[in-house]
């Protein structure tokens, strides 16, 4: 398994951007599938956005389709999430998680993922 760390959260105003980073250890990242997920309290967690192991296969929620841009940096071990435009409804905690895959592919479902980070804390004010 991995470790996964996220950072870049913070507080920004409504339309602004943020970029969190997923910072993972481990020699076989690359292996991995990874996804980001949000969740706010009392809520159940959400798909966010994810990106196969090559990163050559990108996914998003419909919530965040043209907004938001998942990328990857194997070399560095870190995946990314550019949030441009953000809303006051995108305020909560967010996550990654990654899953060995030796498909292609990436998944919506929180259920695929074994490895998770702490979160980070994304706010945004109207």
């Amino acid at each position: 398994q991995v470790q996964l760390v996220e950072s870049g959260g913070g507080l920004v105003q409504a339309g602004g951007s943020l970029r969190l980073s997923c910072a993972a250890s481990g020699r076989t990242f690359n292996r991995y599938a990874v996804g980001w997920f949000r969740q706010a309290p009392v809520k159940e967690r959400e798909f966010v956005a994810a990106v196969s192991w090559s990163g050559g296969n990108l996914y998003y929620a419909d919530s965040v389709k043209g907004r938001f841009t998942i990328s990857r940096a194997n070399a560095k071990n870190t995946v990314y999430l550019q949030m441009d435009s953000l809303k006051s409804e995108d305020t909560t905690i967010y996550y990654c998680a990654a899953y060995d895959t030796t498909g292609g592919g990436g998944s919506s479902r929180y259920g695929e993922y074994d490895c998770w980070g702490q979160g980070t804390q994304v706010t945004v004010s109207s």
